[in-house]
């Protein structure tokens, strides 16, 4: 392993969090998270080969030997709810890393108390309000973190835990994003160019692009999930729990790079440099850089999923036709990529017969 000047594993320094405690900070593009324990330890070097895949181990000890009716202890009985459980992985770590920095700033401070058999509401709309506010130079970090906490103050409501939810009137600023930049033809050029068919880069690329699936799904797929010429692939489960069967036909250009990159032989066709599948932010991370190497910056794997999409809604393909590629549960996304492909080809019929008529 390893070792740098400051006597620790690449990728990691020492920093002071917000509380001016000195931690070990990993940072690596596009992940950093801080490690515990001592450098080197069995539990350090659990944490840092998990950073290295993109995930945050999260403390076992949150909330526990927290006082009664605190913040801590609250968020330690709704993480183990089979409400939060349920949720899709990737959306359960966002969360519990929201819920476990909520308590590491807030966790021994009481919420509510019991007083004349009834429960008294301690926190307020206003000091979650302050929260909210500080955030303002981070919008999707604010959107995020209200949107995790308002679900489960809510549950704690509806389970007599509090007597109201502090967190219904407080307001956030509204993000107008059109979410991940979906590549264009010049994208998808340059990135073939940069990496040939026979790498794992052009694999992972080939994979994304003619399946359409999610990251997290396609690095579970390998050879078992070929069936004479079908794809087949069970989805896993999105933030709104909705699952999907997805069968599609190989593309002859994916069957192609199947078989020529040599790595390919294991159960999943998509493993890290230590032989193990990936995670799906470990994947992101990884791809993300396999971007900027080819020039395809601000680009990401889900941004694929949405140039499989946007080709087919091109060609002429109907949102139904679309959705059973790419899983979707409901029309609406879809709907998008339809309608701005037929509008594109609606106007180009027009001004053709504009042409004929000699107008």
């Amino acid at each position: 392993m390893l070792r740098t000047k400051s006597g620790l594993p690449k990728h990691c320094t020492w920093a002071y969090d917000r509380h001016g405690k000195r931690r070990v900070r990993f940072n690596r593009k596009g992940f950093s998270t801080y490690l515990t324990d001592t450098p080197w330890s069995e539990t350090f070097m659990r944490q840092y080969a998990a950073a290295l895949d993109g995930q945050k181990v999260m403390a076992d000890s949150i909330g526990i030997g927290t006082r009664p009716n605190t913040l801590g202890a609250l968020i330690k009985a709704y993480l183990d709810t089979p409400k939060f459980k349920s949720r899709a992985p990737e959306t359960r770590r966002t969360q519990r890393n929201i819920l476990e920095n909520f308590a590491e700033d807030h966790g021994d401070k009481l919420i509510y108390q019991d007083r004349n058999g009834r429960r008294i509401l301690l926190l307020r709309p206003e000091h979650l309000q302050a929260i909210v506010n500080n955030m303002a130079d981070r919008p999707f970090a604010q959107r995020n973190f209200l949107n995790t906490v308002r679900v489960m103050f809510n549950w704690a409501k509806i389970e007599g835990r509090i007597p109201s939810d502090p967190s219904a009137d407080v307001t956030r600023d509204k993000v107008k994003t059109a979410g991940y930049a979906t590549w264009l033809e010049t994208d998808i050029g340059r990135f073939e160019a940069a990496h040939p068919v026979g790498t794992k880069a052009r694999l992972a690329f080939a994979l994304l692009l003619y399946t359409g699936q999610r990251r997290g799904d396609v690095v579970k797929l390998g050879r078992q999930n070929i069936d004479t010429g079908w794809l087949i692939i069970d989805q896993g489960k999105t933030a709104g729990g909705e699952e999907a069967h997805v069968e599609i036909p190989v593309h002859p250009k994916l069957r192609e790079i199947i078989d020529a990159t040599p790595t390919v032989g294991v159960k999943n066709f998509l493993v890290t440099h230590w032989g193990k599948p990936y995670t799906a932010p470990g994947f992101g991370n990884w791809f993300r850089e396999l971007c900027d190497a080819a020039g395809c910056h601000g680009l990401s794997a889900h941004g694929l999923r949405k140039a499989a999409a946007r080709r087919l809604a091109e060609i002429g393909c109907s949102a139904l036709q679309i959705a059973a590629i790419t899983g979707h549960a409901t029309l609406k996304e879809v709907s998008r990529y339809t309608k701005a492909a037929d509008r594109k080809r609606m106007a180009s019929e027009a001004i053709t017969k504009l042409n004929e008529h000699g107008w």
